[in-house]
């Protein structure tokens, strides 16, 4: 589907509708208050669409002083686990860059989401092992101020290597699912040599006894997962420190559309897959590519500000002005 329009017509607002209709939040508001249109006390999203073989109902309410309600075919849900547990959506947007170009947290943030698309009974992995460090460190600080003993700390240093280390092969495998895609997608959109690999290894008790006193000091824990990054580099080269804007945003479509293959592999349905802005920095050939990559079984919407500029002809065009989508 190909959304076109002049800018400020409202093209990114229905790509975010769309993605917190089926994943209960916005991909770039933070707070439920920005997505609520000036003036009103709620804001509300609906949709209906197909899932294999039946159908689905979400409905998203939104209001200033009143937590998010969302609902699934009927049912309240609690939050919005379930939703993305039942409805895979993946989303570019041009402040999607940071998972190339920012600190290591934004790539292991996205690094985890990705193992909670891929692998769902892991999909509670990344939280639980921050909860474990957040009681070890927590731990490490009482026994700073001699509030406590370093044998206390022996319960949370095991949760912690055993955790860490089924995060870390996690993270591996989903690195390894997405690796030769990505290398194939970057390099049909003219990234030659692009490649990604998992910096870290997985923690261990003698890690964490070697280091015990400094931690101690410092009232952190200094191993382990929550230190570890996602290299991201073309020829060599770390598109994080190396690499011109264009090529990161060819790296970051790159990730989004090879998850998008392996989610296809793995649970046999296509994701809704959001681009946004992602033609404006690609000349005709790149374009051209794209085009022919999205329709290889996708279920993709695209914006754009010129219908001319998607060198293909899409499965639905629709013309997006202000306050009216036809």
């Amino acid at each position: 589907m190909l959304l076109h329009g002049p800018n400020g017509a409202g093209k990114t607002n229905l790509l975010e509708a769309l993605h917190v209709g089926t994943q209960g939040f916005s991909p770039r508001a933070r707070r439920d208050t920005q997505m609520i249109r000036f003036g009103s006390a709620a804001g509300r999203v609906a949709l209906e669409g197909s899932l294999g073989e039946g159908a689905f109902e979400t409905d998203v309410v939104l209001a200033s002083r009143e937590p998010r309600r969302v609902s699934l075919n009927g049912e309240h849900l609690g939050s919005s686990e379930r939703l993305r547990h039942e409805l895979t959506t993946l989303v570019f947007t041009p402040d999607r860059l940071a998972v190339v170009k920012g600190a290591p947290a934004t790539r292991r943030a996205y690094l985890d989401r990705a193992v909670s698309r891929l692998f769902p009974a892991r999909a509670t992995l990344g939280n639980d092992y921050a909860a474990a460090v957040g009681q070890r460190n927590a731990g490490l600080r009482r026994v700073r101020l001699g509030q406590s003993t370093r044998d206390a700390l022996g319960p949370w240093s095991e949760r912690v290597v055993a955790l860490g280390s089924e995060l870390v092969e996690a993270r591996t495998e989903a690195v390894g699912l997405l690796s030769s895609r990505f290398a194939g997608i970057a390099a049909a959109l003219g990234l030659a040599g692009a490649a990604l690999s998992y910096e870290g290894d997985s923690p261990t008790q003698e890690d964490l006894d070697a280091r015990l006193e400094t931690d101690v000091e410092r009232g952190t824990t200094s191993a382990g997962p929550h230190l570890h990054d996602l290299r991201i580099e073309a020829s060599g080269r770390d598109l994080r420190a190396y690499g011109s804007q264009g090529e990161q945003r060819i790296a970051v479509l790159a990730l989004v559309l090879a998850e998008a293959d392996a989610l296809r592999d793995r649970v046999g349905r296509t994701p809704l897959v959001l681009l946004d802005d992602v033609l404006s920095e690609l000349d005709e050939g790149r374009r051209r590519s794209l085009a022919e990559l999205l329709a290889l079984d996708a279920q993709t919407v695209v914006t754009t500000t010129s219908a001319a500029a998607f060198p293909d002809e899409p499965a639905q065009s629709l013309a997006v002005t202000p306050g009216e989508v036809r």
